[in-house]
């Protein structure tokens, strides 16, 4: 059985119109969070796939702030009852992220996908989660340097 949709194409596009892509509620509230733990950032780099929600340069870790439906968090527990047009839309949405993910691991970026839920009922998780990737990523960065030095001068 097909529902009809309750309001007119007007209606429906003006409510659409509504809907943003950045600075969102959950994203200004991740934006505070991370100013108050003094953790510095840069917001919606153009220049990174996927323009991130926030490049933490330091840490070389880039956070995206996701919401559940538009992202496709636990999808298939909930695909059934959604329409052709949105399940496709979806689909490519989660197939965007893994290529820009990927795209931003070659570059050297750790990526941190935080739920917007998430961000509301569990803020210390997420920070915890965001400071951790910093911090392997420093590791990291810090361990490679070492190897470099100890090769010694690269002599051809």
């Amino acid at each position: 059985m097909k529902r009809k949709d309750f309001l007119t194409p007007a209606e429906r596009s003006e409510r659409m119109s509504r809907i943003r892509g950045k600075n969102t509620r959950c994203e200004r509230e991740m934006a505070l969070l991370l100013r108050r733990a003094r953790v510095r950032y840069r917001g919606h780099r153009p220049d990174l796939p996927g323009k991130p929600d926030f490049a933490i340069e330091r840490g070389k870790v880039v956070v995206f702030v996701d919401g559940a439906f538009w992202h496709g968090r636990r999808v298939e527990e909930w695909r059934r009852g959604l329409k052709a047009f949105w399940k496709e839309k979806i689909s490519e949405n989660i197939r965007r992220d893994q290529r820009n993910f990927r795209r931003l691991r070659r570059l050297g970026w750790s990526v941190v996908r935080i739920w917007e839920d998430d961000v509301f009922r569990r803020p210390s998780w997420c920070l915890r989660r965001i400071r951790r990737a910093i911090s392997r990523s420093r590791r990291r960065r810090a361990g490679s340097r070492a190897r470099a030095q100890a090769a010694g001068p690269n002599i051809t």
